[in-house]
């Protein structure tokens, strides 16, 4: 197929600018701050089977199992003109409940089937179950929050009032839900407006045939990237601290086959499935592999379909990279996503060693927060995860107080903390001396201390408590996390992964892992 390369640059940022453009119409609507401030959201545009077209630069996690969630919903429903399905769960391309996707058909002309689809993922911060925020340390999914299979919110351009009050009702925080739902139809109708925009200035068959033509590309630049990692099997293993309930490390192992151009990814002899909610359904697997070798590339290519071809990743079932229903999962999209970045590029890194970087804080340190606002009388589930430290890397040390690999959120302010909650924050900076010593050290974490004005619910899922960020080459382990309740002048360490009621004065510290070193100190 003869392409022009002016023509492809045009729609390769045609395409890309609609997925930002949802975004940022997301980010302007949305009514929490886990969306308005953190940015925890992905979106993306899709072709007739589902495949990612091009996807904005949002969150990592997300890129591996978006696609999954819109094949489910095309298996389940037959869209119409105006329909938008929404849907949760896990074990069909979800990432954990508090996610939802909405997904969006979009017709051209007088066809009978969808020529795109748009799809956007947020997390909200609330979908009920047995704590506030939905991310409990939790022994099977029910207790995480209301499953959504994939039905229509929106029928032919109508909100389905069922739908909705069903959802609304099962949540603790409903306004901020419904808010935020909204959000997320504007973000796909402005993708469906953009591509009939598209289509309208350059004819369906052209548009048809670039967005084919970025997928191969990128398919192109991935295997050309894995053909530059010399062949052979390369092995890493690395653990969680704990599932919540035993104290036993969760290890996980893989094997990286690399033949030519082409890559197996296979993590037989990890741990099976466990009690608690660290365990990632085979979606989270697939993202974080996939961008681990994402990583490799160094051209300008768009995240889409491509990225996928050349890797095969093997997940046994029943393990804790690929759990089966009901395990919990809230867990594993948000802390086990990160130990698997860790053992994939680990993997990598003996291949190669010195142009892969040591171990991040591999943690994204969740914090949920919920009760009754005295100042208003209503209801406040509050979610955000926290920075840490950088891996060092060749020539570079790394970056402190960031998220990282399958986080790419911001920190929230403090100013919004407390505009939106009954909190002070008392303490909030970068954590001296965290970060592993190396010859490019690596990055410091984040020490965050929060005071409750009311009663309130906290959980705390993290990880990197007990067993330190890896360092590389010589190079030393980032500091481990560490969690403190402080109540009447005493300080009491806490568990990695726990959930507790606090009393107005109580203060919650949380400091986050630093950043493996590169290279001998």
């Amino acid at each position: 197929m003869k392409t022009s390369p002016i023509e492809f640059e045009v729609f390769k940022n045609l395409f890309l600018s609609i997925a930002e453009e949802m975004g940022v119409t997301l980010c302007r609507t949305g009514f929490s701050p886990n969306i308005k401030e953190r940015l925890d959201y992905s979106c993306a545009v899709y072709d007739a089977e589902g495949n990612t077209i091009a996807q904005g630069d949002h969150m990592p996690v997300h890129l591996g199992a978006m696609p999954l969630s819109v094949r489910a919903a095309i298996d389940a429903v037959r869209m119409e003109p105006g329909d938008i399905v929404m849907l949760n769960d896990p074990f069909r391309g979800g990432t954990h409940l508090p996610d939802i996707t909405l997904v969006s058909p979009v017709f051209l002309g007088r066809k009978k089937t969808p020529t795109f689809y748009a799809a956007n993922r947020a997390h909200h911060s609330d979908v009920g179950g047995m704590s506030p925020g939905s991310m409990p340390v939790a022994r099977e999914i029910y207790q995480e929050g209301l499953i959504i299979p994939p039905v229509r919110l929106v029928r032919r351009g109508v909100i389905v009032d069922d739908i909705l009050a069903l959802l609304l009702n099962n949540v603790r925080t409903p306004d901020e839900r419904e808010g935020d739902l909204a959000a997320q139809i504007a973000a796909n109708r402005v993708a469906e407006t953009r591509l009939h925009d598209v289509v309208s200035r350059y004819g369906r068959v052209k548009t048809m045939k670039y967005a084919a033509a970025l997928q191969d590309y990128t398919e192109r630049v991935v295997r050309h990237a894995i053909a530059g990692v010399p062949d052979g099997d390369y092995s890493f293993e690395d653990a969680l601290d704990d599932d919540g309930f035993s104290d036993t490390p969760v290890p996980i192992r893989v094997k990286i086959s690399i033949r030519n151009d082409q890559a197996v990814v296979d993590f037989t002899g990890s741990a099976p499935q466990v009690t608690g909610s660290v365990n990632a359904n085979y979606a989270i697997t697939l993202s974080a592999c996939l961008y681990a070798f994402r990583c490799l590339v160094q051209d300008d290519v768009l995240y889409n379909a491509g990225v996928g071809r050349p890797i095969q990743v093997i997940a046994p079932e029943g393990s804790i990279v690929n759990a089966l229903k009901p395990s919990a999962v809230a867990g594993g999209n948000v802390e086990t996503s990160q130990r698997i970045t860790d053992v994939v590029l680990g993997a990598l890194g003996t291949s190669q060693p010195e142009r892969w970087p040591a171990a991040s804080q591999g943690t994204m340190n969740n914090v949920t927060l919920g009760g009754t606002d005295p100042r208003t009388g209503r209801r406040f589930a509050y979610y955000e995860t926290m920075g840490g430290g950088m891996g060092g890397r060749k020539g570079m040390a790394g970056l402190s107080g960031v998220h990282v690999h399958m986080s790419n959120t911001r920190n929230t302010p403090v100013e919004a903390i407390e505009h939106y909650l009954p909190v002070r924050v008392r303490r909030y900076g970068l954590r001296q001396g965290s970060g592993g010593r190396g010859r490019a050290s690596g990055g410091e974490g984040l020490v965050r201390e929060y005071e409750v004005l009311t009663e309130t619910s906290v959980t705390l899922l993290t990880d990197r408590r007990r067993l330190a960020p890896y360092g590389v080459l010589g190079g030393l382990p980032g500091g481990v996390g560490c969690n403190t309740l402080i109540r009447d002048g005493w300080e009491q360490q806490l568990p990695g992964k726990v959930e507790m009621t606090l009393k107005p004065g109580d203060r919650l510290r949380v400091e986050t892992p630093g950043g493996g070193g590169y290279g001998e100190p």
